[in-house]
């Protein structure tokens, strides 16, 4: 939606608003206890994944802001800010009401020399290490993203963005992105660390990060910093990157208990392809393909369990069961850590039907291997789009699995798989 502000349309205000709503089946993780503290095995719920509004405003060619806000993963006991839950017969109920409205992006951009040198300044999301830690919500081929692609997802971070200032443009066919950040504060003190395994620690270092690719086949537009999932055939789109995001002193360590405390320097590095191309431009089919590799170092034997949407309440602990969930209750799971990630995901999309909508399935294949777990793990993800008005109207549903760990020894040991079906609408204007 463009609202042209002159009659040469160099001055105008796009809107931009969108909904994602789940309706979910989750297999939980061994040992889980509902609202009531008894086992439950699975759960199944209706959610608001995104509720978002963004306005990009134009006052000229050679100045721009950019202001998003919303609300992410509301349930009947996540996101909300009346109330709290607590244990068993206590709990009130109230945790999923009214969820924070907050900002996502808060940025200003002037083009330095227009399409080739923008520098911005704010609360962004020009981020570096790989493509997709700069994805669209809007247009993914998958249902979501892996999680693991933001790599300091509300930890130093505001839902994957930071504050600091940004250089963006292309150069002929290499695209490039690059920042100087100010990390959010989060974590313990450095005199409070007593973990042997790397923890986040308050500091005050800046960050530095960037993602470079080659466009080899058509160029994309890179006016903002979301990267598309899927043209849909309507590109033919063949890119390689790369790129890092390093932080000193993000996390400390303390061996043992006498030993001194040890600062480390967060490093990510991500190395992606990237291919979306028309097959058969008449029946409509096209191919989709997209794989990164990860090596993320956080200091020694850093790793977080998430889980999106989590059902479990993170005041209820988990039984007592030898066999309960290492990682937690839910849908939790080792998703970022100091080790190596693989994802791949491909996707075709098939002839579209006489009523102009189409089908996409689809699939996705992870292979993780932390080291505070020490073995390799691998999970998939199956799931069909069915898209009525292209990315802005579409259905997706989407089985994932993920893997179980129990602790055995004091160690995490993996003790088979878990799986969660999701169906998703979504609708952007």
């Amino acid at each position: 939606m463009v609202l042209k502000l002159d009659d040469k349309g160099q001055k105008f205000i796009r809107l931009i608003t969108w909904h994602q709503m789940w309706v979910s089946s989750t297999g939980n993780n061994p040992g889980t206890l509902d609202i009531n503290g008894k086992v439950q095995r699975s759960v199944t719920d209706m959610s608001i994944r995104r509720s978002r509004f963004l306005i990009q405003a134009q006052i000229s060619p050679r100045f721009m802001i950019l202001s998003h806000w919303g609300i992410n993963n509301q349930s009947f006991i996540n996101g909300g800010s009346a109330g709290t839950l607590g244990t068993g017969a206590s709990a009130t109920g109230q945790g999923g009401k009214r969820p924070q409205l907050y900002i996502h992006d808060a940025w200003t951009e002037f083009a330095v020399k227009p399409g080739k040198l923008h520098l911005g300044a704010g609360l962004h999301y020009w981020n570096g290490v790989s493509r997709m830690s700069s994805h669209s919500t809007l247009n993914f081929m998958t249902l979501d993203a892996p999680i693991f692609n933001w790599y300091n997802i509300e930890t130093t971070d505001q839902f994957a963005r930071q504050l600091g200032i940004y250089a963006k443009g292309q150069l002929g066919r290499l695209d490039y992105r690059l920042h100087v950040n100010k990390p959010f504060a989060f974590g313990s003190s450095l005199s409070a660390v007593t973990s042997p395994s790397a923890v986040n620690v308050l500091n005050e270092n800046w960050s530095t990060g960037g993602y470079i690719n080659y466009m080899f086949w058509d160029k994309e537009s890179n006016v903002l910093p979301f990267f598309v999932g899927s043209y849909l055939g309507s590109k033919k789109v063949f890119n390689i990157g790369a790129g890092w995001y390093s932080h000193k002193g993000a996390t400390a360590s303390k061996e043992t208990p006498t030993a001194t405390v040890k600062e480390h320097t967060q490093r990510n590095l991500g190395l992606d392809l990237y291919l979306d191309m028309p097959l058969n431009k008449k029946k409509g089919t096209a191919l989709s393909v997209y794989s990164v590799f990860y090596n993320y170092d956080f200091g020694s034997n850093y790793l977080r369990n998430i889980g999106i949407l989590n059902l479990h309440p993170s005041a209820q602990p988990v039984s007592t069961d030898p066999k309960t969930s290492w990682a937690g209750g839910g849908n939790l799971q080792p998703t970022i850590g100091t080790g190596n990630i693989w994802y791949t995901q491909a996707g075709y999309l098939l002839p579209k039907l006489k009523n102009g909508t189409s089908f996409m399935p689809y699939a996705t294949y992870t292979l993780k291997k932390f080291d505070r777990i020490g073995q390799s793990s691998g999970q998939v993800d199956l799931g069909m789009n069915y898209f009525i008005n292209g990315h802005n109207a579409k259905i997706t549903l989407q089985y994932s699995t993920r893997p179980v760990y129990t602790v055995s020894s004091g160690n995490p040991e993996r003790n088979g798989s878990k799986g969660q079906l999701i169906l998703q609408t979504q609708i952007f204007l």
